[in-house]
């Protein structure tokens, strides 16, 4: 059994290992990147002859509180409207429908090319919605916006022109943060997100490696979307299947790092739940779908295929993490009962590089956002523990995701209530789609809390503290998200 418990736990800090290196090659990627000047051609929107039709496709489903908000800010986008068609997706049940259809009609009187397009059925969810649209859709290019962004005026003159390149099939702009500053909750999705947005998404792109759309706050050449396959519904995560399946086809994805679009975090925990358990089971479908397809192509390098390997398994990480957490403690023990042991330990802790390997990628970006200086630097260490803290708090939550993901359970496509919160004090916990009961996952979050207190005893009693900074994580991580869950009930 030890032998077994020393195995397992060895090959999952392995795992990380690697993944730590594919996160080190993108940060060389990135800082590269930096570097270069691009002078890619563009359309030159100010001559009429340049300007293509684009199409704005808004997704919705139950968006009460934001869609007016939403419809508002799209309707002052800066492009002539003789070559502009929105279109309001709506697949809602509740009475924001007919809140929707009110504004519409406002804003066509007022000029705004824009339509409402319903469904009696969510067959496919968002992605059947998005097919649909395509099918009567007018635009060269189709821009995509969930409910909870708001683009600045000027967003579809600053991505539309690099489309005159006609290998490009996807401009994707950077998610900034309407709350980041709300609470630790935002603060700590915020850090999450900036890492993949600045170093991931530029890293892959400049290496020529598979990025992902978003799933919004980017735009779509039609044809490429048509010619990969077009929507499809079968896993939880389309953006990043689709993604998958149009770089196969050769298209071209252009990754645009200086384009903000903002967007409102979740600042419920439910919410963050919900969001995360539907990136991180997605992500494992398309690992399931693609990997094998993508693996066979000879066209791909091997670079591009260990770096979509670490891409599509990027949430099975949690799996690992939480593998080498629970083990942990039993391997403190065999380690003060077996002093035969030691030197292969000693040998395996040299995996713990791969923690300050993630401590230089995210420095990176914290300064790409925030800017160096000592005071940020300690503001970041402070940071960077309590996001890793937390996210292993959450990883029996994304675990049990990644599971359902890799064995095939199919389930529906969970929504991420949204709020139109930004400032403390705003009042979010009438909202309606909020879930207010307790799951089985915040039972075994509690128990984990528990778990890693024993952890912490243990290394006191027997006077090892190898892995106490690791325990002492682990317990405050799981001690967050349970009491969040249990206290704040939504």
């Amino acid at each position: 059994m030890e032998t077994a418990i020393i195995i397992i736990y060895t090959l999952a800090l392995a795992v990380i290992f690697l993944y730590s290196l594919a996160q080190l090659n993108l940060l060389i990627n990135y800082l590269k990147a930096s570097k270069k000047t691009e002078n890619a051609p563009v359309f030159d929107l100010n001559n009429p002859g340049e300007v293509p039709f684009v199409t704005v496709q808004l997704p919705l489903y139950n968006e009460l509180y934001v869609v007016e908000r939403l419809l508002d800010n799209i309707a002052k986008l800066d492009y002539p409207k003789d070559k502009l068609e929105i279109q309001v997706l709506d697949d809602s049940t509740d009475t924001s429908l007919e809140t929707t259809r009110a504004k519409i009609e406002v804003l066509k009187n007022a000029g705004i090319p824009i339509t409402h397009i319903t469904r009696t059925n969510r067959s496919g969810f968002k992605a059947g919605a998005l097919k649909e649209g395509l099918d009567i859709a007018k635009g060269e290019f189709i821009a995509i916006f969930d409910s909870d962004f708001v683009p600045n005026a000027d967003w579809l003159r600053k991505t539309v022109p690099y489309f005159k390149s006609e290998n490009i099939g996807v401009v994707q702009t950077r998610w900034a943060h309407l709350n980041r500053d709300y609470s630790l909750l935002t603060r700590i999705q915020a850090f999450a997100l900036d890492f993949h947005f600045v170093l991931e998404q530029v890293g892959r792109n400049f290496g020529h490696h598979f990025i992902n759309f978003n799933g919004t706050a980017g735009i779509w050449r039609k044809t490429c979307i048509l010619d990969a396959g077009n929507w499809q519904g079968d896993t939880l995560t389309e953006d990043l299947d689709l993604s998958y399946r149009a770089q196969l086809k050769k298209w071209d994805f252009k990754y645009l790092v200086d384009v903000e679009t903002p967007a409102e975090l979740p600042v419920a925990i439910s919410a963050a739940r919900s969001q995360q358990f539907r990136w991180n089971k997605g992500a494992a479908e398309n690992f399931q779908k693609l990997y094998g397809r993508l693996l066979k192509d000879p066209s791909v390098s091997l670079k591009t295929k260990f770096h979509s390997f670490f891409h599509l398994l990027n949430s099975s990480m949690f799996l690992l993490v939480l593998l080498v957490a629970i083990l942990s403690v039993p391997v403190l023990y065999i380690k003060n009962n077996n002093p035969a042991y030691s030197g292969y330990f000693n040998v395996i802790a040299g995996f713990a590089l791969s923690t300050l390997i993630f401590f230089g990628c995210y420095w990176v970006t914290y300064k790409r956002i925030h800017g160096g200086g000592f005071k940020n630097f300690i503001n970041y260490i402070g940071m960077f523990f309590t996001f890793f803290s937390i996210a292993m708090g959450f990883s029996v939550h994304n675990s049990l995701a990644v599971l359902e993901g890799h064995f095939g359970k199919k389930s529906e496509f969970i929504r991420t209530p949204k709020f139109n919160i930004s400032k403390l004090g705003d009042n979010w916990k009438s909202n309606i789609y909020l879930k207010k009961s307790l799951s089985l996952n915040t039972l075994l979050e509690t128990l984990l809390f528990l778990y890693f207190g024993f952890a912490i005893y243990s290394a006191v009693q027997l006077n090892d503290f190898g892995l106490i900074l690791f325990h002492l994580m682990l317990f405050a991580g799981f001690g967050f998200v349970a009491f969040k869950s249990i206290f704040s009930r939504v």
